[in-house]
């Protein structure tokens, strides 16, 4: 088999480089061992991407966010105060974004804490708007906004691991 060269094909009909056929693609250069369109650079890249979205979320969500809550700092105090609910709200906000920040660490279950964590920012919104007067109001779309980055590129893993979880229930065939 003649090797190929690299051909990049553009808009129209284009004769590849072994001459066995005609291909018609929009600016995808080819792959010169096999011919494929090459995208595995955009895909690498937009997993590293997601990848430092879900460390830097993560450790948000722990360590800037959580840590706070749970250790009844001062300023997390105060503002649930405001709020009128009580400690006891502090303490599961608390715990919710603890757990969402260590989802996100973990691959399969990155997916189910982005689009938890989503509803739980929507939530923040409307507390923020109604508590607070608007004050700081576009920090939780911001967040939402990178959580639906990750929950996107992720969703796969929701399916993966509802199907891990119902391979496991007594009753269920085993493939």
């Amino acid at each position: 088999m003649p090797r190929q060269s690299a051909t990049t094909l553009t808009t129209g009909t284009t004769t590849t480089a072994t001459g066995t056929g005609t291909a018609t693609a929009t600016d995808v250069t080819a792959d010169p061992t096999t011919g494929a369109p090459a995208r595995g650079r955009g895909k690498r890249a937009k997993a590293v991407t997601v990848l430092v979205l879900r460390v830097v979320l993560g450790l948000f969500f722990i360590v800037a966010s959580a840590v706070p809550k749970l250790i009844a700092h001062s300023s997390a105090t105060e503002g649930f105060d405001k709020i009128g609910f009580g400690d006891w709200f502090m303490y599961l906000t608390g715990v919710l974004e603890l757990a969402g920040g260590i989802a996100l660490l973990i691959p399969l279950l990155s997916g189910l804490a982005a689009f938890s964590l989503i509803g739980l920012m929507a939530c923040a919104f409307v507390t923020v708007l109604t508590v607070y007067n608007g004050e700081n109001a576009a920090t939780p779309p911001i967040i939402a906004a990178l959580l639906t980055v990750v929950a996107l590129h992720q969703r796969g893993t929701v399916v993966e691991l509802f199907a891990l979880l119902r391979s496991r229930l007594p009753g269920t065939a085993r493939a």
